[in-house]
């Protein structure tokens, strides 16, 4: 028989009963039933039911067991009573007389819990993170991330991709983001950087002619933290593809998404039709360009209604060149005590409030009330109504001012009436293309031109386009958003080097210093460069959407605490001083 088991905890069956057996794993409950001890002996695979009476040789060292020891056991397999049948695990049929035991390690008095759903504080668990990995939620999280992983891989392959490792230790790149900054012992005083993205790798793959790249990669960027983003390194499905326009890179990653959402996502709805909407609608109809299609409320502009009316709040701000009123229809939202609750959530917003009118039944019909209806008048009210498609028991909110000050809000507005209302379709991943993002942007203060977005996508028109107003310029760049997360990003790549220094100039940075800072990708684009575009998904986000988690750190084996820091390893630590000596570095104390 094999040193430590013959079968795994979830192997046994009522076609073993009158077997000999032997199990290892982990105490993940003792019960004492009257001079009886029950075990609930646990391994990565499933639990059994292992029992000991006193007639048992090694009765008094299974009494010393306690929880989260290591033991394995011999035994013998027995049917257990028809009343006592556990339908929930694979075992339950059975449960195994213990004959011998060896204590395989002790454990100490637990910091956590592994049995049950207690809640612990982040603190404890990362700083345990080896005995939080034990519980029966997050061991099927992580199952769940590498068989995705591993579902990802099969179809990437399956539609002819190939898989290549791009480097981790780099030249710094901006990618949006910081950098972590890696010392040159053999170069003092130069650094290397860890990759925000195998970016410029994979565009220089193009070059070199592979057809078709992926790679499940690591990146790593020195970001404040989010509950749906690591801040220090995450990993995504990366793949770019020669000769190929922006819809052909939708084509190809939206079956291998649609599968792996299919095969993860318990059962619920995946669409099949994924809209195209462009970044400036997206921003409009849903305040966000990351979309909850669930939701179906769109915002509507509604400034006419408003403009010279005598709610002097709005018609004061309209007069003030690029404000706008936008108005969140509420289906089912018409009572004074909902319209309350979200000027509530506005105030906390940091607004002053949102103004509303809600439609209900009056003495001669239908009639809007609240303070707007109240000032704008019947006409105006009706007006609006009909504009927005809506009837008694409804309601609507408006917010206004320049979108860019307002849009953020409203969009958490509409998700949270979505909510509260029901309207969310909670069985469901609604999947979304945002594309047509602006390249540029002006800063109100300076007037000065700069990039909004992704500055190496190719621009929509090519140098045409760059010919003109800068704040026109759209790019062939896209985001995947499902169910309010953005899970992919990508962009048909800008492989001219002359629409790429036109495009840098528009933004103040001249020819040498776009050589200077992205030289090598230049350089290779000088020797017959194909047109290429790709995309990188989130894989750790798009695990917690299948997992139904609200934080990514419920879906990564070793994540940083929010502010950077592993406590389980002590990271960051001080360096020894030998060590910064051989890299010609010192510390400056911070005050």
């Amino acid at each position: 028989m094999h040193a430590y088991r013959s079968h795994t905890c979830a192997a046994l069956n009522k076609s073993n009963v009158g077997d000999t057996v032997r199990l290892s794993g982990w105490v993940h409950r003792v019960r004492d039933h009257g001079g009886l001890l029950f075990i609930d002996l646990r391994d990565h695979y499933g639990m059994t039911q292992v029992m000991a009476d006193p007639d048992s040789p090694v009765f008094a060292e299974i009494e010393k067991v306690r929880s989260e020891w290591c033991i394995r056991i011999d035994g013998k397999v027995l049917a257990r009573d028809e009343s006592l049948v556990n339908a929930k695990i694979p075992t339950g049929e059975i449960e195994v007389f213990i004959q011998d035991i060896e204590v395989l390690g002790k454990s100490e008095e637990l910091p956590l819990m592994v049995f049950g759903d207690q809640e612990y504080p982040e603190e404890t668990r990362l700083k345990y993170r080896y005995l939080d990995l034990r519980r029966e939620k997050l061991q099927k999280n992580m199952k769940m991330r590498s068989d995705v992983v591993a579902s990802m891989r099969r179809r990437m392959w399956d539609g002819g991709f190939r898989e290549f490792q791009t480097p981790i230790i780099t030249a710094s790149s901006p990618e949006g983001a910081r950098d972590f900054l890696v010392p040159s012992r053999l170069h003092p005083g130069k650094f290397y950087a860890l990759p925000q993205a195998p970016q410029q790798f994979k565009q220089l793959l193009m070059v070199s002619g592979f057809d078709k790249y992926f790679q499940i990669a690591p990146c790593f960027r020195d970001e404040d933290p989010r509950a749906d983003r690591s801040p220090t390194d995450f990993y995504q499905l990366d793949m770019e593809m020669s000769f190929v326009t922006q819809q052909d890179v939708f084509d190809t990653i939206q079956p291998v998404l649609t599968g792996v959402f299919e095969e993860f996502g318990g059962g619920k709805n995946v669409d099949q039709d994924w809209p195209q909407i462009s970044y400036r609608d997206a921003a409009l109809w849903y305040g966000s360009d990351k979309p909850d299609l669930r939701n179906p409320i769109k915002m509507q502009v509604v400034s006419e209604h408003f403009r010279g009316s005598g709610f002097a709040i709005f018609a004061k701000l309209l007069e003030q060149e690029g404000t706008e009123i936008r108005a969140i229809p509420a289906p089912t939202g018409g009572s004074r005590k909902f319209c309350d609750r979200m000027n509530a959530f506005a105030q906390k917003e940091g607004l002053p409030g949102m103004g509303y009118i809600f439609w209900r039944d009056g003495a001669d019909g239908m009639e809007a009330a609240g303070p707007l209806a109240k000032n704008i008048g019947p006409e105006r009210t009706e007006a609006i109504r009909e504009q927005l498609g809506l009837g008694v028991g409804d309601a609507a909110f408006f917010l206004g001012g320049k979108p860019k000050q307002f849009e953020s809000v409203a969009g958490r507005a509409r998700n949270v009436i979505g909510e509260e209302l029901g309207l969310t379709d909670k069985n469901r991943f609604a999947f979304a293309w945002i594309v047509d993002f602006p390249i540029y942007e002006q800063d109100e203060e300076t007037g000065k031109i700069d990039f909004e977005h992704n500055p190496f996508s190719m621009p929509q028109g090519g140098m045409d386009a760059l010919n003109g107003n800068p704040l026109d310029v759209l790019g062939f760049q896209y985001d995947l958003a499902c169910n309010g997360y953005e899970l992919v990003s990508g962009a048909i790549r800008n492989h001219k080097p002359e629409i790429m220094f036109k495009a840098f100039e528009i933004a103040g940075y001249d020819e040498s210093e776009v050589r200077k800072r992205f030289g090598g990708m230049v350089n290779a684009f000088q020797y017959g460069a194909p047109p290429h575009g790709g995309c990188a998904a989130g894989i750790d986000r798009i695990v917690m959407l299948l997992a139904e988690e609200q934080n990514i750190r419920e879906v990564i084996l070793f994540p940083m605490n929010q502010r950077a820091e592993d406590l389980m390893m002590n990271a960051p630590s001080e360096p020894m001083s030998d060590q910064l000596m051989e890299l010609g570095l010192r510390v400056i104390p911070q005050d």
